[in-house]
C-alpha cells in the first residue's frame, strides 16, 4: 500500500496531514516531516493535530504551523487528500475524524492494533517508529533532504525507540537513523530538546508521583498516578508528566509500568510500558485502548483517576499472573 499512497500524494495538489491527540515526538515528527516534504514538491499543505502541542517542542519553529480542528475550519482549506500518520483508530485524531468519508483519506501507521478506518492504508508494525515509514515515503517522492528536515525526521526515530534503547530499535532503525544523520540530522539537538529541557516543577510533581508509587508482584508491576489536584499544586499540566512512565519502567526488576494521568476532570489517560515479555498491546485492547507490545495506552472518560486505578490494576495484575504461569 505504500506505493499507492505515494501515487496519491503525487497526484494531490492540496494535502492535509493529521496526527493524533496527545502527540508525542514520533507523531509530531511524522506530521512535520511529511508536510515539509510535500511543500518542497510544491504542494499546498496544512498540518493538523487536534491537541495542544507540548511545550517541550516549542524550539521547533515548524510547530507553529500545526493547527487544531477549529483553526483548520477557519482556513477554508479544501484538501484533495488527508493523510493520517501514527494513528491506529479514528477517535485518536480528535474532531478531524469528521472529515473521514468526506474526502479521500490515507493512513500511515505502525501500531499493532490498527482498525483500518481509512480508504487507503500502509500499516506495518515491524517499524520502530512511524517516522521511519515517512522517511521511506519521502525518499520515493524524490524529496531532497536538508538539515532541518533530516533533524525533524530523525526526532521521530529516536524518540519512539527510546533513543535507540528499546527493543523496537532494530537494525533498520539504526540504519535509518544513520542515513538521516548523514543527510544533516542533528541527534544532539534532539536530545537537548527532549532529555535536557525539564522544568523544576516537573521534578516536584514527579517527587509526589514517587510518594504514591505502588510496586506489586514481587517488583514486576509498578504504577502511580497524577490527579488534577497534583497538576495544579505544582503548576504543571499533562505535558509535564509525559515521560514519567518511562522513569518508573527504569526501576530495576520492573516489567510493567503504568501511569494514570487525570488530563482533566472526567478524562484519564492510562500510559503503559513494559520491558521484555508482557504484551501491552493485547492488554490495552481489553480496556479500550491500543498501541505496541512494549508501549500502549487507553483513555477513559467519565471517571475519576482513583476509580480507573481500582479498575485497571486488578485486570493488569491478573493478566501478568496468567503470563507468568505459561
Amino acid at each position: 500500500m505504500k506505493e499507492l499512497i505515494v501515487k496519491e500524494l503525487l497526484n494531490a495538489d492540496r494535502v492535509l496531514v493529521v496526527g493524533h491527540i496527545m502527540p508525542d515526538g514520533d507523531d509530531i515528527s511524522s506530521v512535520l516531516s511529511l508536510s515539509i516534504a510535500l511543500k518542497k514538491l510544491g504542494k499546498e499543505v496544512v498540518s493538523g493535530i487536534d491537541w495542544k502541542i507540548p511545550w517541550i517542542f516549542e524550539d521547533l519553529e515548524e510547530v507553529e504551523e500545526i493547527v487544531d480542528y477549529e483553526r483548520f475550519k477557519e482556513m477554508n482549506f479544501e484538501p484533495d487528500l488527508m493523510v493520517v500518520v501514527d494513528v491506529s483508530s479514528r477517535d485518536r485524531i480528535g474532531d478531524f475524524k469528521e472529515l473521514i468519508g468526506k474526502i479521500k483519506t490515507a493512513v500511515v501507521d505502525h501500531h499493532t492494533t490498527h482498525d483500518h478506518f481509512t480508504d487507503i492504508w500502509w500499516v506495518d508494525p515491524s517499524y520502530g517508529a512511524c517516522a521511519q515509514m515517512i522517511y521511506k515515503i519521502n525518499k520515493e517522492l524524490g524529496v531532497k533532504y536538508d538539515e532541518r528536515l533530516a533533524t525533524i525526521n530523525l526526532m521521530g526515530v529516536l524518540t519512539d525507540t527510546g533513543f535507540l534503547r528499546f527493543p523496537n530499535a532494530d537494525e533498520r532503525a539504526y540504519r535509518d537513523a544513520t542515513e538521516l544523520v548523514s543527510l544533516g540530522g542533528k541527534p544532539y539537538k534532539i536530545s537537548q530538546m527532549i532529555l535536557e529541557n525539564k522544568r523544576l516543577e516537573q521534578f516536584k510533581l514527579f517527587a509526589e508521583v514517587l510518594e504514591n508509587l505502588k510496586i506489586e508482584l514481587d517488583g514486576l508491576l509498578a504504577y502511580s498516578y497524577v490527579s488534577q489536584e497534583m497538576y495544579k499544586k505544582h503548576g504543571c499540566t499533562d505535558e509535564d508528566s509525559s515521560g514519567f512512565v518511562n522513569e518508573i519502567r527504569s526501576i530495576k526488576g520492573v516489567e510493567v509500568a503504568v501511569m494514570f494521568l487525570e488530563i482533566k476532570p472526567g478524562l484519564v489517560h492510562v500510559s503503559m510500558r513494559s520491558k521484555e515479555w508482557f504484551d501491552l498491546a493485547e492488554f490495552a485492547k481489553k480496556i479500550g485502548g491500543g498501541g505496541h507490545p512494549r508501549a500502549a495506552g487507553a483513555t477513559v472518560e467519565g471517571k475519576k483517576v482513583e476509580d480507573v486505578v481500582k479498575e485497571v490494576v486488578p485486570l493488569l495484575r491478573q493478566e501478568i499472573e496468567k503470563e507468568l504461569k505459561r
